[in-house]
Protein backbone atom coordinates (compact mmCIF):
# COMPACT_ATOMS: atom_id res chain seq x y z
CA UNK A 1 0.00 0.00 0.00
CA UNK A 2 1.65 3.33 -1.07
CA UNK A 3 -0.42 5.00 2.19
CA UNK A 4 1.82 4.91 5.47
CA UNK A 5 -1.14 5.98 7.37
CA UNK A 6 -4.16 3.39 8.75
CA UNK A 7 -6.50 2.57 6.63
CA UNK A 8 -10.40 1.80 8.01
CA UNK A 9 -13.53 0.39 6.12
CA UNK A 10 -16.79 0.62 7.53
CA UNK A 11 -19.76 -1.12 6.69
CA UNK A 12 -22.27 -3.17 7.60
CA UNK A 13 -24.37 -6.43 6.42
CA UNK A 14 -27.45 -7.84 7.40
CA UNK A 15 -27.86 -11.22 8.80
CA UNK A 16 -30.91 -13.01 7.90
CA UNK A 17 -32.42 -15.14 10.92
CA UNK A 18 -35.02 -17.82 11.35
CA UNK A 19 -38.48 -16.56 11.63
CA UNK A 20 -38.49 -17.87 15.51
CA UNK A 21 -35.95 -15.94 16.54
CA UNK A 22 -35.88 -13.25 19.65
CA UNK A 23 -38.23 -10.12 19.51
CA UNK A 24 -35.23 -7.80 19.57
CA UNK A 25 -34.03 -9.49 16.15
CA UNK A 26 -37.81 -9.32 14.81
CA UNK A 27 -36.95 -7.00 11.42
CA UNK A 28 -40.34 -7.18 9.62
CA UNK A 29 -43.56 -8.88 9.69
CA UNK A 30 -42.40 -12.27 8.92
CA UNK A 31 -38.36 -11.59 8.60
CA UNK A 32 -35.70 -11.68 11.68
CA UNK A 33 -32.35 -10.48 11.23
CA UNK A 34 -28.99 -8.78 13.01
CA UNK A 35 -26.77 -6.73 11.87
CA UNK A 36 -23.50 -6.74 11.83
CA UNK A 37 -21.06 -2.93 11.61
CA UNK A 38 -17.54 -3.90 11.10
CA UNK A 39 -14.98 -1.27 10.97
CA UNK A 40 -11.71 -3.13 9.40
CA UNK A 41 -8.08 -2.59 9.45
CA UNK A 42 -7.23 -2.11 5.10
CA UNK A 43 -3.91 -2.92 5.77
CA UNK A 44 -3.92 -6.19 7.75
CA UNK A 45 -8.13 -6.69 7.11
CA UNK A 46 -8.31 -7.99 10.10
CA UNK A 47 -11.84 -5.91 11.62
CA UNK A 48 -10.83 -3.28 14.32
CA UNK A 49 -13.86 -3.11 15.86
CA UNK A 50 -17.66 -5.34 15.17
CA UNK A 51 -20.74 -3.87 16.46
CA UNK A 52 -24.25 -7.11 15.87
CA UNK A 53 -27.33 -4.89 16.57
CA UNK A 54 -30.83 -5.41 15.91
CA UNK A 55 -31.66 -4.82 11.81
CA UNK A 56 -34.27 -2.30 12.45
CA UNK A 57 -31.76 0.89 13.19
CA UNK A 58 -30.10 2.84 10.53
CA UNK A 59 -26.79 2.62 10.29
CA UNK A 60 -25.51 5.82 10.76
CA UNK A 61 -25.97 5.21 14.70
CA UNK A 62 -23.52 2.96 14.97
CA UNK A 63 -20.70 5.14 13.09
CA UNK A 64 -19.39 7.06 16.26
CA UNK A 65 -18.49 3.92 18.06
CA UNK A 66 -17.28 2.34 14.80
CA UNK A 67 -15.33 5.53 14.47
CA UNK A 68 -14.40 6.12 18.00
CA UNK A 69 -10.33 4.95 18.24
CA UNK A 70 -9.79 6.11 14.82
CA UNK A 71 -6.66 8.78 15.11
CA UNK A 72 -5.69 11.62 13.54
CA UNK A 73 -3.97 11.54 9.89
CA UNK A 74 -5.66 7.96 9.38
CA UNK A 75 -8.06 7.43 6.55
CA UNK A 76 -11.89 6.22 6.98
CA UNK A 77 -13.56 4.59 4.14
CA UNK A 78 -17.32 4.50 4.44
CA UNK A 79 -20.61 3.05 3.10
CA UNK A 80 -23.11 5.68 2.13
CA UNK A 81 -25.39 4.38 4.79
CA UNK A 82 -23.10 6.00 7.23
CA UNK A 83 -23.55 9.19 6.04
CA UNK A 84 -24.20 11.56 8.60
CA UNK A 85 -22.63 15.03 8.38
CA UNK A 86 -22.79 15.94 12.23
CA UNK A 87 -20.02 12.58 12.42
CA UNK A 88 -18.28 13.57 9.48
CA UNK A 89 -17.54 16.64 10.86
CA UNK A 90 -16.43 15.14 14.39
CA UNK A 91 -14.00 13.18 12.27
CA UNK A 92 -12.57 16.25 10.73
CA UNK A 93 -12.19 18.31 13.69
CA UNK A 94 -10.37 15.10 15.35
CA UNK A 95 -7.72 15.43 11.86
CA UNK A 96 -9.37 12.31 10.55
CA UNK A 97 -9.69 11.63 6.41
CA UNK A 98 -12.68 10.76 5.28
CA UNK A 99 -14.40 8.94 1.88
CA UNK A 100 -17.97 8.05 1.53
CA UNK A 101 -19.71 7.55 -1.37
CA UNK A 102 -22.95 11.20 -1.97
CA UNK A 103 -26.46 10.16 -1.80
CA UNK A 104 -28.16 10.88 -4.78
CA UNK A 105 -30.10 13.46 -3.09
CA UNK A 106 -27.16 15.41 -2.23
CA UNK A 107 -27.83 19.40 -2.07
CA UNK A 108 -24.95 21.36 -2.84
CA UNK A 109 -23.39 24.58 -4.04
CA UNK A 110 -20.46 24.31 -6.40
CA UNK A 111 -17.60 26.66 -5.73
CA UNK A 112 -13.85 25.98 -6.86
CA UNK A 113 -13.21 23.25 -9.47
CA UNK A 114 -9.82 21.24 -9.12
CA UNK A 115 -10.28 19.53 -12.61
CA UNK A 116 -12.56 21.24 -15.45
CA UNK A 117 -14.06 17.96 -17.89
CA UNK A 118 -12.93 14.75 -17.59
CA UNK A 119 -9.51 13.44 -17.50
CA UNK A 120 -9.44 9.59 -17.80
CA UNK A 121 -12.29 8.15 -15.13
CA UNK A 122 -12.68 10.99 -12.85
CA UNK A 123 -15.17 12.75 -14.40
CA UNK A 124 -15.38 15.71 -12.28
CA UNK A 125 -13.71 17.20 -9.10
CA UNK A 126 -14.95 19.92 -7.28
CA UNK A 127 -15.26 21.78 -3.90
CA UNK A 128 -18.43 21.96 -2.63
CA UNK A 129 -21.02 23.83 0.25
CA UNK A 130 -23.50 22.24 1.54
CA UNK A 131 -27.08 24.44 1.13
CA UNK A 132 -29.48 22.77 3.26
CA UNK A 133 -29.29 24.90 6.03
CA UNK A 134 -30.03 22.07 8.66
CA UNK A 135 -26.65 20.35 6.99
CA UNK A 136 -25.28 23.06 6.79
CA UNK A 137 -25.30 23.80 10.33
CA UNK A 138 -23.66 20.59 11.33
CA UNK A 139 -21.00 20.52 8.63
CA UNK A 140 -20.49 24.63 7.38
CA UNK A 141 -16.84 23.40 5.66
CA UNK A 142 -16.53 23.42 2.67
CA UNK A 143 -15.78 19.67 1.00
CA UNK A 144 -14.61 18.14 -1.93
CA UNK A 145 -16.77 15.61 -4.33
CA UNK A 146 -15.50 13.90 -6.89
CA UNK A 147 -17.66 12.24 -9.99
CA UNK A 148 -15.38 9.26 -11.41
CA UNK A 149 -16.22 6.02 -13.59
CA UNK A 150 -14.93 2.90 -11.47
CA UNK A 151 -15.43 -0.76 -12.05
CA UNK A 152 -18.31 -2.80 -10.11
CA UNK A 153 -19.16 -5.69 -11.17
CA UNK A 154 -16.94 -5.98 -14.19
CA UNK A 155 -18.45 -2.68 -15.81
CA UNK A 156 -17.86 1.21 -15.39
CA UNK A 157 -20.28 2.78 -13.10
CA UNK A 158 -20.15 6.58 -12.47
CA UNK A 159 -19.86 6.71 -8.90
CA UNK A 160 -19.64 10.08 -6.76
CA UNK A 161 -17.51 10.39 -3.89
CA UNK A 162 -17.08 12.83 -0.78
CA UNK A 163 -14.24 13.81 1.13
CA UNK A 164 -12.53 16.07 3.76
CA UNK A 165 -9.28 15.73 1.92
CA UNK A 166 -8.51 18.20 -0.66
CA UNK A 167 -4.70 17.73 -0.81
CA UNK A 168 -4.94 14.34 -2.60
CA UNK A 169 -4.95 14.17 -5.97
CA UNK A 170 -8.56 12.67 -7.97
Amino acid sequence: CRFKRLIHAVASTTIQLMARSPDWAKHRRRKAAAKCHVRLDLQTFLPRCAIVDTAGEHDNRRARELCANVQAGEIVILDKAYLDFAHLADLSRRGVFWVTHAKNNLQCRVGRKFQDGAQGNILRDDLIALTIPVVQAVYPVELRRVTARVEVEGELRERVFLTNNVTWSA
